[in-house]
């Protein structure tokens, strides 16, 4: 999408609320309802109570006591559970109405709801005063707990706690700090609970002393959904508004956006862009693609604005044969979408501002239509990419940040937009590499080195800065220069080794709702400090990964806040005990701070640069003994809808390992359940075992593998064990599961962290801008062969002076056996 700087549509910038006069509930004159269905009077207004399971219930509120439903099931699009038992009570000063999960007060002088678990005396929520309206508008004001902290609201372009903060639930496509991407009329709460508002109208959250939520329409419509923990509510909210969508495996890799059409009359850019005369010249990036040795999954080479497009079927095979994907960036319509799905093969579509910029249901109705044309004239999955989403669009689309700029400044924001949009169950949240305008490589590196642990990522190029040479503004990752190319090349291959880790967790946010990218809160929920945006600069990727972005020009991070735990190094293999800040990090260019949670389980491919360029065999196991653990994997043809009817299968391994000190380690590597097209009749398996000293034996269900003694003997087996630092195991290609257990090895014991206590956002807000030097000058030369100079910054290690762990083919290389 290129900004369209000057386009403010109507009513999509919030305004003060109008003069109007306020009216609040009066007191209760009738009280009726059996089974799920409860309906209060207050005078002339009504409250219709409707649970649509234990857990979940709907509070609507019409003042005119006429009830009416705009946003009918589009929203909520799955509200009949089954039967709900209720029971009812007259307490005196309230009505009482209880499940197995809650109880709701219904306050009779004047009309006030309070929530409370099911043993009625803990709340979970609590009106400071009845519900409200103006006329316009309608608000819910709730009483603040002493601690409580409150999460979501959507794409929120900055921190993800919102106590002391008013947050507005509105469309203005300025894509910067504090704005929301794609807002979402849905919150949720450290209390135990979460709301939606049921609408289309735009609102405004302040969750001050009073928590206070309006939306700008006289009617109160919002579904309530109770849990004890953050991941159970969100469960919830996903059960009634649609989980995250399964993307095609392809959708994890690395995607890039341009014009490449520019020679059409009708375009409005720039008509001499080199290499960009006609679409099939997009052919040659991704040759430039795979010449560089560079992982990638896909091109937009459409974007409107007069482009259009030509010889789109061959542009679709070439791409192909390249193991490239092919979609449309549309500005205008979805006028031709049969065709080119249906004939030319495209298989995305991405939304464009111009026709989805007016946000709410215009623009989820939009994506909606994208969805369908490509379900309905292929049997490929959705992979749609928007901005303006709403609540319900993580059930069909990738959201993000919009045209942001390739800035510290933006990226340092960009860490906690992306982490805080699961708490709204957007499981795919974005951002440009780099931005779509300015840019630098540096700027490009460090963007694309932690959004590589995310699920979604695209390049936009044709408007950053001029680079790599006069004529074009291109931001593909191998057009740069080294070291800046190697750089790129090692994370980007590092992302498709991980790809059956990441993949899995994408098949788990459509199950649970849960999603890949987490804020600590959401991991570590009852950790006080991870509760708040302390710590909104890092993420975990899935339940493994604890990424620490650096955000600034600098080649060392502090304040990173590692929890309860021991947590490794994924670089130095060094093992740190939290919970506790590590300060001090030695982050060079090359290297993203990150950790590995105790007692994790990643499955990786063999290096490939696009699914399908080879066998997934051998899949390696890399795994971070201590006490019980397991990881489930899951695995599909990557492509279809089949595995929505059965057709895919799960491998669960299960490690046994001490919690400290020595002793045996067992893996148990299950059989692969269940089938798909493609699946792999046989495979062979890697283990590697993140331990602090040899094994006196390693068996493979009972029989004894051989040692061997140096890494080129192991490396040219079938089969066998080697230790240098981490125990390698390797087990010859089979149809079954396998147990291995190695004996008498000690477990790693981690090094407290000592840091700061505090993180003060200034700690890690960047005040440099991100153009780059003239010493970088954004050359690059995809031809050079040239080694990567020295980086700034020293030495490649960080702390502990270890030797650097991974090789360039994300193999373990070898560290003195104490982990440093």
């Amino acid at each position: 999408m290129r900004r369209l700087a000057a386009l403010v549509l109507l009513g999509m910038v919030l305004a003060p609320p109008p003069a109007a006069t306020t009216e609040t509930a009066g007191n209760v004159t009738a009280f009726s309802g059996s089974g799920n269905s409860y309906t209060i009077t207050a005078d002339a207004a009504k409250v219709r109570v409707t649970f649509a399971r234990a857990d979940i219930f709907r509070l609507w509120f019409a003042p005119t006591g006429t009830f009416t439903d705009p946003a009918a099931n589009k929203l909520a699009i799955r509200t009949d559970f089954g039967p709900v038992s209720t029971t009812t009570a007259d307490a005196g000063s309230y009505h009482r109405i209880s499940t197995s999960a809650l109880t709701l007060r219904v306050y009779k002088t004047p009309m006030r709801f309070e929530l409370y678990k099911a043993d009625n005396s803990t709340p979970v929520w609590r009106e400071s005063a009845g519900l409200t309206w103006t006329g316009s508008q309608a608000y819910q004001r709730l009483s603040r707990g002493t601690d409580e902290q409150f999460y979501g609201t959507g794409l929120r372009l900055g921190e993800w706690a919102l106590r002391d903060k008013s947050v507005p639930i509105a469309v203005d496509n300025k894509w910067r700090e504090n704005n929301n991407a794609s807002p979402a009329p849905f919150y949720l709460s450290t209390a135990g609970y979460g709301v939606m508002r049921n609408t289309w109208a735009k609102g405004q959250y302040d969750f001050a002393s009073t928590v206070s939520t309006r939306h700008d329409e006289n009617r109160f419509d919002a579904y309530y959904f109770v849990g004890n923990s953050l991941k159970d509510v969100l469960g919830d909210y996903t059960d009634v508004t649609g989980k995250p969508f399964l993307a095609p495996i392809w959708g994890l890799e690395m995607g890039n956006a341009d014009c490449w059409n520019a020679s059409n009359p009708d375009y409005t850019g720039d008509h001499n862009r080199a290499r960009h005369q006609v679409t099939p010249d997009v052919v040659g990036y991704a040759d430039d693609a795979r010449a560089a040795d560079m992982p990638s999954g896909w091109f937009l080479p459409n974007d409107g604005y007069g482009c259009g497009y030509k010889d789109l079927p061959k542009t679709v095979s070439d791409l192909a044969a390249r193991g490239f994907r092919t979609g449309l960036w549309t500005q205008r319509s979805l006028s031709n979408i049969d065709w080119e799905v249906g004939t030319a093969g495209t298989r995305a579509v991405k939304t464009d501002v111009a026709w989805v910029g007016g946000g709410y249901q215009s623009s989820f109705d939009g994506v909606q239509s994208a969805v369908d044309g490509i379900e309905r004239n292929s049997d490929a999955r959705r992979f749609v990419w928007t901005v303006d989403g709403w609540a319900g669009t993580q059930r069909n689309a990738v959201v993000w940040t919009g045209d942001t700029y390739g800035t510290w400044d933006d990226m340092r924001w960009h860490v906690p937009a992306i982490a805080g949009a699961g708490f709204s169950g957007f499981n795919y949240a974005s951002g440009d590499i780099d931005g779509i305008y300015s840019g630098s490589p540096k700027t490009f590196v460090r963007d694309l080195q932690w959004k590589a642990f995310t699920p979604a990522l695209m390049t936009m190029s044709g408007w950053g800065a001029t680079n790599p040479q006069p004529g074009y503004h291109d931001k593909q990752p191998w057009r740069f220069a080294e070291p800046y190319l190697s750089i790129n090349r090692k994370y980007l291959k590092l992302k498709m080794r991980l790809t059956p880790y990441f993949y899995t967790l994408a098949r788990t946010a459509a199950d649970t709702g849960v999603p890949t990218v987490r804020a600590m809160a959401l991991e570590f929920e009852n950790d006080p400090t991870a509760r708040g945006n302390a710590t909104s600069g890092q993420f975990m990727a899935g339940n493994a990964f604890l990424v620490a972005p650096v955000v600034s020009d600098t080649t060392t991070r502090d304040r990173i806040y590692l929890p309860a735990g021991n947590w490794t190094d994924y670089w130095t293999g060094k093992v740190w005990t939290g919970p506790g800040w590590l300060d001090g990090y030695n982050a060079p260019l090359d290297t993203v701070p990150l950790f590995v949670r105790s007692g994790s389980i990643v499955p990786m491919w063999p290096q490939m640069n696009y699914f399908g360029e080879k066998p997934a065999t051998p899949i390696s196991y890399d795994i971070y003994p201590s006490g019980t653990s397991s990881f489930d994997l899951y695995e599909d043809d990557g492509l279809t809808r089949a595995y929505q009817t059965g057709a895919y299968a799960r491998q669960r391994v299960e490690v046994s390992a001490p919690s400290s000190g020595t002793g045996d380690v067992r893996v148990s590597v299950g059989a692969s359940t269940g089938s798909y097209n493609g699946k792999l009749a046989s495979r062979g398996y890697e283990l590697d075992l993140h331990v602090a000293s040899a094994p006196g034996s390693v068996t493979a269900d009972g029989t004894t593998l051989t040692k061997h003694t140096s890494r080129a003997s192991y490396d040219a087996a079938t089969s066998g064990w080697f230790y240098d630092g981490v125990l390698h195991t390797k087990i010859a290609s089979r149809s079954t599961g396998v147990t291995v257990v190695a004996t008498s090895v000690a477990v790693h014991a981690g090094t407290p962290v000592t840091g700061s206590p505090s993180i003060p956002k200034t700690a890690w807000k960047a005040t440099a801008d991100s153009e780059e030097t003239a010493s970088e000058n954004g050359s690059a030369d995809t031809r050079s062969t040239s080694p990567p100079t020295a980086l700034a910054g020293g030495p490649r290690s960080p702390p502990g002076n270890g030797p650097t762990r991974r090789t360039s083919n994300g193999r373990p290389s070898p560290r003195n056996p104490d982990g440093t």
